[in-house]
């Protein structure tokens, strides 16, 4: 079986979403690039997270071919996009979670109304443009939206994170979510006060090695 352990890694990535309750059924999709192998393995179309097994976890492609596993998730596009136009993004997480999905239905950016947001590398998380899912728009206006960050927001659909590793994506994508959760609160009884930019930029340096110091 190719890349089983990178296999087995998105499988406990699955069940860790699932037990934090970051996503639900068989909403979302998580992919891992391994660059030495220059194969992807992404969790397959609607199979539930709890009834994975490593065989089952789809293994493609840079351009999509379906080398071993079962059908891939229909989001495979934003995920290899994102793997052919960025040399430092190693795992991408795309995920319907509740508060910052929410943010997403109303179309507009995340602020920087916490400083945890310079994990994303930038002083917002912007919502990309509206499109169907599993077509290329969608995959491009992620990409395009997304940038140089480790975040976007999809208008009335969710959230994709990349990192260079999965621990760094999961670790953007509970931060955004926190800090989701901390808009929609604080929007709800006056007007969140917003970070100034420098003081975001400070973070973003101070923060370069952050991933590194989670592990």
């Amino acid at each position: 079986m190719k890349i089983e352990h990178i296999r087995e890694k998105i499988i406990a990535t699955s069940l860790k979403m699932l037990s934090d309750q970051l996503t639900n059924g068989t909403a979302g999709n998580i992919s891992i690039y391994d660059r030495s192998e220059n194969l992807i393995a992404i969790t397959p179309s609607g199979i539930p997270y709890s009834l994975l097994k490593p065989e089952d976890v789809s293994v493609v492609d840079l351009d999509g071919n379906l080398i071993e596993g079962k059908t891939p998730s229909s989001e495979l596009e934003m995920h290899l996009m994102l793997y052919r136009n960025r040399n430092n993004i190693n795992a991408v997480i795309h995920g319907h979670t509740k508060y910052s999905t929410a943010i997403a239905c109303l179309r507009k950016n995340l602020p920087a109304i916490d400083y945890m947001i310079a994990v994303t590398g930038d002083k917002e998380v912007r919502c990309a443009n509206y499109a169907s899912y599993g077509t290329k728009e969608l995959a491009e206006n992620c990409f395009n939206t997304m940038r140089n960050s480790r975040a976007c927001l999809l208008a009335n659909h969710g959230i994709t994170t990349a990192g260079e590793d999965i621990e760094i994506a999961y670790n953007v994508l509970t931060q955004v979510e926190y800090i989701s959760s901390l808009y929609l609160l604080s929007s709800s009884v006056g007007e969140p006060v917003i970070i100034e930019d420098e003081e975001i930029y400070n973070m973003i340096e101070r923060f370069k090695d952050y991933g590194k110091k989670i592990k």
